[in-house]
C-alpha cells in the first residue's frame, strides 16, 4: 500500500472513535483490524451515558438513537453484608442515557460510522510496529494476501489490552495489582430488574464483584470481576465462582428453568492506576485498553477509550499540520491524558484498595447512602 496519514490498530470503540474524530476533519485514514464486523467482545456491555454523550457531539443522535438500544434508568448496590442502595442514573445535558448493547452491536456500529466518515478498513492481522531509528514509521500486517508492510506517518494502537503496539514499544507489563480478570455469559430464563443494572460485592465473591446487566424482559448480561493479585490468591476459577454465586438463595430463585449460561468468555483488564505510564512515542499514541485506561474501581473502560481516542485525534491533527511526529510534539496527548482521567482514575483506585482491604466501608457507604447520595457518584460514574 501507499504510504498513509494515518494508520489506527483496532476498530473496537477506541479506535473507530478515532476513525471517526479524524475522517470527519479530512485526514487520510487506514482502520485496521483482526475480524470483520459484527464480531463479538466480552465485556459486560454497559455503555455510560458519557459514552452516548460522546456519541451525540460526533453527530450520531440519529444514528445512535435509531438503533433503539436497551436504557438504563436505575442502578442498584449490594453490599458485602446484604444492604441495598438503589438510584435513578443521570442523564447527560443532551439527553444521553446509559445502555446495555451487546458489543457485537455497538462496535458495528461505530466501526460501520468510521467508514462512512471516510475512513478505509482492512482486515488484517498486525504482527508489529515498523521501527526504524527509533520511530514508528507503520505496521507490519498478515492478510489475505500475506504478508504487507503498511508504512504511515502516525500510528494509533486500539487493539485492546493484549496490544501488539503496546508490547512491542513498552514491553513491560503492569503488575498483578494494577489489572484484573473478569467473566461475562449471557443468560435467559433470568428474573431481572427491568432497565436497571445490578452490582452485587457479595462476601462469597470478595474480594471481586459480581454484575446483572439486564438486556430485555428476560435476558441478562451476567458477570464477575476481580483484581488478578487477589484472583492468583484464590482456590477457584472464575467460572467456579460464577456458579457460587448463583447458587446463593436469592439467585436461585430469580432463575426460571435451567438457568443455562452460554456464551461465557474471560478477559484481562488493564487498570489506568498506575502513575507516568507512557502512551505517546515518537509515531505512535497507545488508546484504550492498549494505554491502560480502565478505571480500576468499576472495570469500565468504554468511556475512557472513546475520550482519549478524541484527544489522541486532537493531537494527531496538530501533528499532521506541523508535520512533527516526535514524542516531544505527541507527549500533549499524555498531558491531556492526565488532566482528563487521572483524577478520576486516582480516586477509583484508592477506593478499590480501601474496599478491598475493608470491605465493611462499602457496608457502611451502602448503609447510609440513602443519606448522603453523593457519596456513591464516584462508583457509578462510569456505570
Amino acid at each position: 500500500m501507499k504510504q498513509r496519514e494515518i494508520v489506527i490498530v483496532g476498530a473496537g470503540p477506541a479506535g473507530s472513535t478515532a476513525a471517526i474524530a479524524l475522517s470527519q476533519q479530512g485526514h487520510d485514514v487506514l482502520l485496521i483490524d483482526r475480524q470483520m464486523f459484527p464480531r463479538d467482545k466480552p465485556c459486560g456491555d454497559g455503555i455510560p451515558m458519557g459514552v452516548t454523550e460522546i456519541l451525540y457531539d460526533l453527530g450520531l443522535k440519529e444514528q445512535f438513537d435509531q438503533a433503539d438500544f436497551y436504557p438504563i434508568d436505575r442502578v442498584c448496590l449490594v453490599s458485602p453484608a446484604g444492604h441495598v442502595y438503589e438510584s435513578r442514573m443521570k442523564t447527560g445535558k443532551q439527553g444521553g442515557k446509559a445502555h446495555v448493547i451487546p458489543r457485537l452491536q455497538f462496535d458495528a456500529l461505530l466501526q460501520e460510522q468510521a467508514v462512512q466518515a471516510g475512513a478505509e478498513f482492512f482486515q488484517a492481522r498486525v504482527t508489529e510496529p515498523i521501527v526504524e531509528n527509533g520511530q514508528v514509521h507503520g505496521v507490519k500486517v498478515h492478510g489475505a494476501d500475506g504478508l504487507l508492510d503498511i508504512r504511515a506517518r502516525l500510528v494509533l494502537a486500539a487493539d485492546g489490552a493484549t496490544s501488539v503496539i503496546s508490547r512491542a514499544l513498552q514491553p513491560q507489563r503492569p503488575p498483578d495489582v494494577h489489572r484484573a480478570v473478569a467473566l461475562r455469559a449471557y443468560m435467559e430464563e433470568l428474573e431481572v430488574l427491568p432497565h436497571q443494572v445490578e452490582f452485587i460485592l457479595h462476601q462469597e465473591i470478595l474480594p471481586g464483584y459480581a454484575w446483572i446487566f439486564p438486556m430485555d424482559a428476560n435476558k441478562a448480561n451476567i458477570g464477575l470481576g476481580m483484581r488478578l493479585d487477589k484472583f492468583r490468591q484464590q482456590h477457584f476459577s472464575l467460572e467456579q465462582l460464577l456458579e457460587k454465586f448463583l447458587a446463593l438463595p436469592f439467585m436461585k430463585e430469580r432463575i426460571r428453568g435451567d438457568g443455562r449460561l452460554h456464551d461465557v468468555a474471560t478477559w484481562q483488564l488493564n487498570f489506568g492506576s498506575q502513575k507516568r505510564l507512557q502512551r505517546a512515542f515518537d509515531g505512535a499514541l497507545l488508546l484504550g485498553d492498549a494505554g491502560w485506561l480502565i478505571d480500576p474501581l468499576t472495570g469500565g473502560g468504554i468511556e475512557n477509550g472513546m475520550l482519549s481516542a478524541l484527544l489522541a485525534a486532537q493531537t494527531a491533527h496538530q501533528a499532521l499540520q506541523q508535520g512533527d511526529f516526535s514524542r516531544q510534539m505527541l507527549h500533549g496527548y499524555e498531558r491531556a491524558c492526565q488532566a482528563a482521567l487521572w483524577p478520576v482514575m486516582r480516586r477509583s483506585y484508592l477506593i478499590q484498595r480501601w474496599l478491598l482491604q475493608y470491605p465493611w466501608l462499602m457496608d457502611g457507604l451502602i448503609k447510609y447512602a440513602h443519606n448522603h447520595p453523593h457519596l456513591t457518584d464516584v462508583f457509578l460514574a462510569k456505570l
